[in-house]
Parts: C-alpha cells; structure tokens; sequence
C-alpha cells in the first residue's frame, strides 16, 4: 500500500483489488463515526499502474481510467520503448483559468512599460514552471508559453493599434522575457531512489 496525501486530499494504491475495497469501507465506517463523509465526486477505486491495460484488455475494457491529483492529470502511458509509463499533465481547467487570470491582469497592466510586463510575465511563467515542469509535461508547459505570449500581443495591440505586434516580433519579446520551456524535476524512480543506513541516508 502506498499514500500520497496533501492537506485533505489523498491518493492511494493497493496491490490487490480486494484491499482497496476493504480500506474504502473502514474508512467509510471511520469517519461516519465524527459525522464526516468521503466527497462523492471526488472519490472512487479504478484499475491503474503498469498492468492496468493488459488487464482490461483480457475483459474487453478500454484503456485505464485517468485521475486528477494536486493540478495534475495522471495517465498510464507508454515510453517510446512500449514499456509502462506513468505520465502526468497539467489540468486543462487549471491551466485555463490562469491563464484568465493572466488576461485580467494584463489589462490592468496593458500601460505599463514592456519590460515592466516581461519582469511580471515571466515571474508568471517561472512560477507556473517551478510546479508543473515535470517529465511527460512538455506539451502542456509549451502551450501555456504559447497561450501567455499571444495574450500579451493582443495586450499590446489593444493599446497601440498602430504598432503592428507580428507573431515574429512577440517571439523575440517572449525569447528575451520569457523562461525557455525545460524540465525541472526529475522522473520518480530517480527522485524517490535513496539508499539508506540505519536512520541516516547514505551519501
């Protein structure tokens, strides 16, 4: 059994079917007994992990259910090698409403000078970056560069009509403020592989 939790959210995996079953209904029971109760939208038992296809393959099923954890969307893919892949994806519902945000604030900011909106721009974009550059993200990382530089040409062109703000000149302008897309955190079996000795990790 494995727990990921944070705050009041919590995710959790079993090796065997029938001791998720089993720990749904304790837990169930244990927090009926403070007049609590699981969110019902929120909470539910799929197939997921490494021989999740393989086994919904043999009873005809579809490919395995997705979840939503902490902003992200995670997926039982396939590396280029065909082997198991756990992916993880930006929340398309979370990536648009900060970039609705963004929109808002680009109006209340559309006068300021342009390096000014490139200092903000791209504290937006690294701190959007420091969360979700995990691998198997780089699709959603590069959108949401993309979609935050187009909202700042229309940001520009809406203030000086005049001033043509090509698709070429906002790439030179995203370039010089914006961070360049990378991965900034390492893959799970290279985060979480740490030998220890006794109580102390190991050097």
């Amino acid at each position: 059994m494995i727990i990921v939790r944070y705050a009041d959210d919590l995710a959790l995996g079993f090796e065997h079917e029938d001791d998720a079953h089993r720990f749904l209904d304790a837990m169930r029971t244990r927090l009926e007994e403070f007049a609590l109760s699981l969110h019902p939208d929120k909470t539910r038992l799929i197939e997921f992990g490494r021989s999740a296809a393989t086994n919904r393959k043999k009873h005809g099923l579809r490919k395995p259910e997705t979840f939503m954890f902490l902003g992200f969307v995670f997926i039982c893919g396939k590396s280029r090698q065909g082997h198991f892949q756990l992916q993880r994806k930006t929340r398309g519902d979370r990536m648009r409403a900060k970039l609705a945000d963004i929109k808002e604030e680009l109006r209340r900011r559309m006068h300021h000078p342009i390096s000014e909106q490139g200092e903000w721009l791209r504290q937006v974009v690294a701190g959007h970056f420091a969360y979700f550059a995990v691998p198997t993200n780089s699709r959603a990382l590069s959108a949401f560069r993309h979609w935050v530089t187009d909202l700042w040409r229309r940001a520009l062109r809406r203030r000086s009509q005049k001033d043509g703000f090509t698709w070429g000149r906002m790439a030179k302008l995203a370039d010089e403020w914006l961070p360049k897309l990378r991965t900034l955190h390492p893959w799970p079996s290279i985060r979480f592989a740490v030998k220890t000795q006794g109580r102390s990790r190991m050097p």
